[in-house]
């Protein structure tokens, strides 16, 4: 039985039938991370001994009649989660001694729902890049071309998944982690709404938990219908902060048949152009959309400011991350509205100006539940370009990304991913074909606030329609 592909979906089916033990899955599993990972190097904590003895664990569990949803799916997570007995480091030579003392809230909620951890994925330098390499673990390649990176800061998990090591992974998003990595790699990924998913245990080491502004965390998996079961584990507030009482009832989806949904489709950004790839994989996405009878439309009054959006990520972003890593201050030029400049004042934002942007947050807020009281998911790119090739130059703020032969301030292409991360909006990203050079393209998915479960659907009959994840071999 071949299972290097097949969904955490069709895995489980397989254990209840006795198709397969979850003890052969996870053989399985090492022994192609074992064959296969050199060249990519998405795996940087293997965690062979307990994945194996925990599989052994979930055959004599379903021997007994258990049913759990993940019972026996062998699955990695993002490094940055605190596993128990391993290392979590960022990244970051001066915390690789950092063992945590127990497991990260969503780290045990995989194992409550069955699931057989393999190892921990590799991550960026403090997970502060949109690609994946440090001087800990080294660089993960894209697996559909090596030179190319797989994007981060989720790089390593959306690396495994292409990979076929595990069925399922767990990363976080603050600037389009989770997405990024996703569209790079052909795989999909969730972004929750903002407090959807509890986070303690994926914090900074050595740092206290804290309610985090931006970022969450999320699933990975090679099938939209994955990411829905994934969440259903992932999802709920933390009991030590919100009380074992409170219970989480996300609303369903608003339709179930792809012609009824309400679409808006973005494929220019006002401060950054759209690549040509990226576009068609846009354009391939809404023709299906249109084919199967919904209403979309390509522009509305309604959407809040694109520049203005991108200007008060930038702003929330930079101060939040310079906060938590110290940078040398820039020279700045007031008068300059480029998102370069932005960032670069950013880096010194004084609390009362960071009120003001917050203010300014909150009215995009009401701009977008305007806009989905007329619309039910709005399809845009997750960057401008596919995986672009591996560059370690020491300062980011320097370097430079190539969109069709032009070069562009290389965190200018957040704008797209920070469209739905500074009002806090779910977005799924799902692939959408391939590139001429024959790499990945992926879109997203924007739905409403705490209605997670809209463009999750969304992604699932757009799955159907015009198929999802391929693996690299077949190039």
């Amino acid at each position: 039985m071949d299972t290097k592909y097949q969904s955490a979906e069709e895995l489980a089916i397989a254990l209840r039938a006795g198709e397969v033990s979850s003890a052969e899955l996870t053989d399985d599993a090492i022994a192609r991370i074992e064959r296969d990972d050199e060249m990519t190097n998405a795996i940087c904590v293997p965690d062979f001994d307990r994945a194996r003895a925990a599989a052994r664990d979930a055959d004599r569990a379903r021997a007994r009649g258990a049913e759990r949803p993940l019972l026996g799916v062998p699955v990695t997570v993002k490094e940055s989660y605190d596993v128990e007995g391993l290392a979590t480091t960022w990244g970051m030579p001066q915390h690789r001694a950092f063992m945590p003392a127990e497991d990260a809230v969503q780290v045990r909620r995989l194992k409550e729902a069955g699931a057989v951890v393999l190892g921990k994925t590799n991550v960026p330098l403090g997970l502060q890049d949109i690609q994946t390499f440090n001087d800990l673990y080294g660089t993960t390649a894209n697996p559909w071309d090596r030179d190319r990176t797989p994007g981060g800061s989720s790089g390593g998990s959306a690396a495994a998944l292409a990979c076929g090591f595990g069925a399922l992974s767990i990363g976080s998003d603050l600037a389009g982690s989770l997405r990024t990595p996703a569209h790079f790699c052909g795989v999909y990924a969730h972004k929750p709404t903002l407090g959807l998913a509890a986070t303690r245990g994926m914090a900074l080491p050595e740092e206290l938990p804290a309610e985090l502004d931006l970022a969450v965390v999320g699933p990975m998996a090679r099938t939209a219908r994955d990411l829905a079961l994934l969440l259903d584990v992932m999802a709920g507030p933390d009991p030590l902060t919100h009380g074992l009482a409170y219970e989480l009832k996300l609303p369903p989806a608003r339709h179930d048949r792809l012609g009824d949904f309400r679409v808006l489709v973005l494929d220019e950004h006002p401060l950054l152009p759209t690549g040509s790839a990226v576009r068609a994989g846009v354009h391939r996405v809404a023709a299906a959309i249109t084919d199967a009878g919904a209403r979309v439309e390509w522009h509305s009054p309604l959407l809040p400011d694109l520049a203005e959006a991108a200007r008060l990520y930038m702003q929330l972003l930079i101060s939040g991350s310079v906060a938590r890593f110290p940078m040398e201050p820039h020279e700045q030029h007031p008068d300059d509205q480029s998102l370069e400049s932005v960032r670069l004042r950013a880096l010194t934002l004084s609390h009362r100006d960071w009120l003001k942007v917050n203010n300014r947050r909150e009215a995009h807020r009401h701009g977008w539940r305007a806009l989905f009281a007329e619309f039910d998911a709005v399809v845009c790119p997750v960057t401008p370009t596919p995986a672009f090739p591996h560059d370690h130059s020491p300062d980011p703020m320097r370097r430079r990304i190539d969109i069709d032969g032009t070069e562009y301030p290389y965190f200018d292409q957040l704008v797209w991913a920070g469209l739905a991360t500074m009002p806090g909006l779910p977005a799924t990203a799902v692939p959408a074909g391939g590139s001429p050079e024959g790499l990945p393209v992926g879109v997203q998915l924007i739905g409403p606030m705490f209605e997670d479960r809209t463009p999750l659907r969304l992604a699932e009959l757009l799955e159907q329609e015009i198929g999802g994840f391929r693996p690299p071999t077949e190039r």
